[in-house]
């Protein structure tokens, strides 16, 4: 709940600083003297739109506080813990929230001493305090808060928050299978041309080694004759020349050599020299006969190692490489290949989750709609009781579930929710948005909190004004019904009506302050005496009569009993 709100500055409040407690608090005043000033500066801490015009006339900026116990809001300890705005130090101390509007214009926010936008003020206020007003501040003219409500009076948030769970699982399913299936009749043309060349290339099969062995023997081949006669030439001068040969002439000198007795060291070295040339020279024409003697000149070899050549340098130029390469890019388009076919049975298995996530959704969406339904004419039913007490006899209310116009899983069920009333006899049922009289709406308004207080999470709520257009014994029930939820969490409400202010729990006095240099606001926290005094003001004269002393004293007694 509000535990403390303290204003700086702001339109013609100089200082204010006020404790609140829990239960009924009234607010009354003269007019004119800023009852509503404290919950427009609140509404500013709360993340409502500010501009320079608020800001104290000869001050530099305006500076609104406001300090939250959280104990009963889970919902707002978890809204900061997720964004890591925890308290202050102390983990069960208050959550603090500020508003700083410069004279230039610029606007800051904080939320427990660190700076944020104006929408997470907004945010965390909207868990909160529930501001109702002839203003745009209410959270009831929106079809969320109808929703909860509903969802709240039947006791199925947790059935809401697992059918809001499965819509969003079904919706990131269903995009990561668009992602995947993106592609398309890109993809599957795709996947086909890789099949084509891969195809090609298996049917290739270019060995290991195998071109450069192609290679080098297609050159063997086509030199063939040269290379024949080439080795032929070299037997003959190294070995059968008549005329003289390599190593005849080697066999000769080393005999000639091999005569002296007692060689020096320089002609035995020579000796050794020529003993190894006439052995490497016999072993060169062995090599040579051996490659005369497998030398395979067949015309039908040399045919067909062109046309496999043919065949790998036609495929390397249609892609655009050199024939080395072939096999590298065979593995690439391998695993391009590879890669497709994952997609494809990733489709497989997405397309299959995403019927299994829409089965559970539709099974706890229906069971939400079940709950909804029992629960919408109950819910209106009670509302319509309290309108008919609230002064307004032959008002209707009613619920409207509406089937969503898309097949898809939607995050909140199966159907929208409207609140649609008819404040007059004979009038139609129009949307809560849609009622003219803002007295008519804060009173339908009144009606539905009071049917839901029990099981809304807003601990705070907060009447400007509510009474605007009754009297008599309205104004009482009013007051009744605004005591009552004061007895189950916190209400803020401005009156200038006796019967409502006699029903509140704290009574707080707004008042002018007047001296030479300008007009300030004050806040006073009422005693007993006090408090009667201002109830008999509100009753009838600027001069306190002892009858009118006595029916205050009256009227605040026959509350509080």
């Amino acid at each position: 709940m509000l535990v403390h709100l303290s204003v700086h500055n702001y339109a013609i409040v100089e200082h204010l600083d006020l404790e609140l407690d829990a239960g009924m608090s009234v607010i009354s005043g003269e007019t004119g003297a800023g009852k509503s000033i404290m919950l427009d500066a609140l509404g500013l801490c709360l993340g409502d739109r500010a501009d320079s015009g608020v800001v104290r006339p000869g001050a530099d900026k305006a500076d609104i506080l406001a300090s939250f116990d959280l104990g009963d809001i889970p919902e707002a300890r978890a809204w900061l813990a997720e964004r890591d705005l925890g308290h202050n130090q102390d983990q069960d101390g208050p959550c603090i929230l500020r508003r700083v509007i410069t004279a230039e214009g610029r606007s800051r926010g904080y939320i427990n001493g660190a700076p944020c936008p104006q929408g997470d003020l907004k945010a965390l206020g909207e868990l909160l305090i529930d501001i109702h007003s002839q203003h745009e501040h209410q959270s009831l003219l929106k079809a969320d808060t109808h929703r909860r409500l509903l969802d709240e009076y039947a006791g199925s948030q947790e059935l809401a928050r697992q059918v809001q769970l499965a819509a969003q699982r079904w919706k990131q399913t269903k995009n990561e299978l668009q992602r995947v299936s993106s592609i398309g009749d890109e993809q599957r043309a795709r996947h086909q041309l890789l099949s084509y060349q891969l195809e090609e290339l298996d049917n290739l099969a270019l060995g290991e080694d195998e071109l450069d062995q192609l290679e080098q023997e297609h050159k063997n081949l086509t030199n063939a004759e040269s290379l024949l006669s080439a080795c032929r030439l070299v037997i003959e001068q190294c070995s059968e020349n008549d005329a003289g040969n390599v190593l005849s002439a080697l066999t000769g000198s080393l005999n000639r050599l091999g005569a002296f007795q007692g060689q020096p060291g320089a002609l035995s070295e020579a000796t050794n020299l020529l003993a190894s040339a006439q052995i490497q020279v016999e072993e060169a024409v062995g090599e040579l006969n051996r490659f005369l003697d497998h030398f395979d000149a067949d015309p039908e070899r040399l045919q067909q190692m062109e046309e496999r050549l043919d065949a790998i340098y036609t495929l390397a130029r249609k892609h655009r490489i050199q024939p080395s390469e072939l096999t590298a890019m065979q593995q690439q388009l391998f695993e391009e290949l590879e890669s497709l076919n994952a997609d494809d049975q990733a489709a497989e298995r997405l397309s299959e989750e995403l019927a299994a996530f829409e089965r559970h959704y539709q099974e706890k969406a229906g069971e939400l709609s079940a709950l909804r339904n029992n629960a919408a004419s109950q819910l209106a039913s009670a509302v319509e009781l309290e309108m008919q007490n609230l002064g307004m006899p032959g008002g209707r209310f009613n619920i409207k579930l509406s089937a969503n116009s898309s097949n898809e899983p939607q995050p909140n069920g199966l159907e929208q929710l409207e609140f649609l009333v008819s404040a007059n006899p004979g009038q139609p049922l129009k949307a809560l948005a849609k009622v003219a009289s803002g007295g008519e709406l804060s009173r339908i308004s009144l009606a539905i909190q009071v049917i839901t207080a029990q099981t809304s999470r807003v601990p705070t709520l907060v009447f400007d004004e509510v009474d605007v257009g009754i009297g008599g014994p309205t104004a009482e029930v009013v007051g009744q019904l605004l005591r009552r939820l004061g007895e189950r969490g916190q209400v803020l409400t401005v009156t200038h009506l006796p019967q409502v202010a006699a029903q509140g729990h704290q009574h707080l006095f707004v008042h002018k302050l007047r001296d030479s240099d300008a007009t300030r606001t004050a806040v006073s926290k009422l005693d007993d005496a006090q408090r009667v005094e201002e109830i008999a003001r509100m009753l009838g004269g600027v001069d306190l009569t002892e009858e009118s002393l006595a029916h205050a004293r009256q009227m605040v007694g026959s509350a509080q009993a």
